[in-house]
């Protein structure tokens, strides 16, 4: 029994250029399970042959935005949420988008 999982595992290897060692058959993975951590950063050590090791670090870059796995299913890329966004902004009456906009432009008031 163990020959014929051997023997799959070189066919498998043979069709898709992945060594037999990588043979991932019944096994099934947990979607999302670093999503979470993932969001707030993460680091990754890179060990060097000379025995140095080098360290990064890496967040979401400023602007950057993280969908939701089910958002994702209908807007794939950049150009399909900028649209989308695009459309909701025209749905927003312009008195409302002036008002938010000076809103936030009003310097505070000092008063003695």
């Amino acid at each position: 029994m163990k020959k014929a999982n051997t023997n799959q595992a070189k066919s498998m290897a043979q069709n898709d250029d992945m060594l037999p060692e990588y043979d991932f058959t019944g096994k099934k993975g947990v979607r999302g399970k670093y999503y979470r951590a993932y969001q707030q950063g993460h680091t990754v050590r890179v060990y060097q042959d000379d025995g140095s090791v080098t360290v990064r670090y890496f967040t979401l870059e400023d602007g950057a935005v993280m969908l939701e796995p089910e958002i994702k299913k209908y807007f794939p890329d950049s150009e399909s949420v900028n649209k989308a966004l695009r459309l909701l902004i025209e749905l927003i009456p312009s008195k409302t988008a002036k008002r938010i906009v000076s809103s936030r432009q009003k310097k505070p008031t000092v008063r003695f």
